[in-house]
């Protein structure tokens, strides 16, 4: 078994303007496992991920999935990675003028050129899997709870059977024993489908029911890595102020400017 993690940062900066956002992350994400990523607001968790994603071209460093600098690689090559992400949006970010189903099958559609019949009958598997009636398939968005907006936008992320699976904020907005069902679905799904996953989070309970491993992002850096498990223990005076909510500690409040 290969020793290589399936995504390995080294030095990633990025900056926006005369912000420096983040400060050379290093991060290593074995394969077939789950890495929480925890931190404050603007501490740069939503900047690395959508690094890793593409969204945002850092500044330098390296972001290696399988070995392969995903910077260096020509945009044929990139596309055929990010092919083989799916990507779970903090607030569904479902498409309102599409049903259901279409929504879920909407990277089918347009990336795989499935056809529809075939492209439906795969949308309704998946909303299966995630605890979804058929008939949920043919209603529109704007019809759905938010627990089953959350069910659907992580139907629409696995229905590709993505090697790779990003979680941005998955039990925002939800309450304790919905956001324990979505983080359950999240679990089987990584599971059912072997993938690495990474999710950023704010929710502590719901860090230690996804993660397998844990890291902490402060100001732009990596401050500690461990077990998800050992989130409220780690002997980190960061990570420790952190997940218990404390006010005194190294994490001081930023005034804004």
């Amino acid at each position: 078994m290969s020793d290589t993690p399936k995504i390995r940062l080294r030095g990633v900066t990025k900056s926006f303007g005369d912000k420096l956002v983040l400060d050379g992350i290093d991060l290593d994400v074995p394969a077939n496992s789950s890495m929480v990523v925890i931190g404050g607001s603007g501490s740069g968790k939503s900047v690395l991920i959508k690094c890793i994603l593409g969204l945002i071209e850092p500044d330098g460093g390296s972001i290696e999935i399988d070995g392969a600098d995903i910077l260096k690689l020509d945009r044929g090559a990139r596309e055929a990675v990010r092919a083989q992400i799916g990507m779970l949006f903090q607030n569904g970010a479902l498409f309102d003028s599409l049903p259901v189903w279409e929504n879920v099958a909407f990277g089918l559609l347009a990336r795989r050129s499935v056809p529809r019949a075939e492209a439906k009958a795969r949308a309704v598997a998946v909303l299966a899997q995630v605890g979804l009636a058929e008939t949920v398939g043919e209603l529109w968005p704007a019809e759905l709870s938010g627990g089953m907006q959350k069910r659907v936008a992580l139907a629409r992320a696995i229905a590709a059977q993505p090697d790779m699976l990003f979680f941005d904020e998955p039990t925002t907005g939800l309450d304790p024993i919905m956001g324990a069902v979505i983080d359950g679905l999240i679990v089987d799904c990584v599971k059912r489908l072997g993938s690495t996953a990474i999710a950023i989070t704010h929710d502590m309970a719901s860090a230690k029911r996804i993660g397998d491993r844990a890291a902490m992002i402060h100001k732009g850096r990596i401050v500690w890595t461990g077990a998800a498990a050992d989130l409220m223990a780690s002997g980190n005076p960061m990570v420790d102020q952190f997940t218990h909510g404390r006010r005194e500690g190294p994490i001081q409040m930023e005034l804004r400017r």
